[in-house]
């Protein structure tokens, strides 16, 4: 936290933006926010990328999509003014054949004027992601993901080995020194283990430490 002026005190703002088509990412996002709230004068704000609206129409008949969405009905959709807000952002983003998904290109490729003016460069990063395989894009989505974050400057904050040995199993869970994440199974049918949810609130207490200490 930072001292104003008058004695007011500035709390450090942490920003999840995430896209959820079945709701997998939606779970890991709660779990990131708890682990900002676990940092002394940090707030999170969790917003969903906006749907495309053919996506909505393509998958209406799906019961796990359309059941995801409702649930995800009342969040706020991302802005462009959320990033400016930030302090840090961390970022919900689901494997497309091992990238991000177009919904979030699409919100990043519209935010030139931020890239341009600089408003994002400093601020601290992470990710989160789900795949339906353990080598479905577990890592390779973090990864080319942060080429994006890079080139708008922010500073990257990843999961490292020694206070999550939890990526040390065999198991086929998530988790990776690159991003939080979970294995969805191909038909969607797994539910995020505690573990991965353990990881995923390490993520968020992680980056809202190193926002913290950026903003001072």
């Amino acid at each position: 936290m930072k001292e104003k002026f008058g004695g007011l005190i500035e709390m450090t703002k942490i920003l999840i933006p995430f896209y959820s088509s079945y709701g997998h990412v939606h779970e890991l996002a709660k779990a990131v926010a708890a682990g900002v709230s676990m940092v002394e004068g940090a707030e999170a704000r969790t917003v969903k990328i906006e749907e495309f609206d053919v996506t909505k129409q393509a998958m209406s008949g799906q019961e796990a999509y359309v059941k995801a969405q409702e649930e995800m009905a009342n969040l706020p959709t991302a802005t462009h003014d959320d990033l400016r807000w930030a302090d840090g952002i961390i970022w919900g983003i689901p494997t497309r054949y091992g990238t991000m998904p177009a919904q979030i290109k699409q919100f990043l490729d519209s935010a030139g004027s931020l890239w341009m003016n600089g408003e994002l460069e400093g601020k601290a990063t992470g990710i989160f992601t789900s795949t339906g395989s353990i080598h479905g894009g577990q890592e390779t989505t973090a990864i080319t993901s942060l080429v994006t974050m890079l080139h708008f400057g922010m500073i990257y904050v990843g999961l490292p080995y020694g206070s999550n040995p939890e990526q040390l199993t065999t198991d086929g869970i998530g988790g990776s020194p690159y991003a939080a994440s979970t294995v969805a199974a191909p038909d969607g049918s797994n539910q995020p283990d505690e573990r991965e949810l353990t990881m995923a609130k390490r993520l968020g207490t992680r980056v809202a430490e190193v926002a913290k200490k950026l903003n001072q």
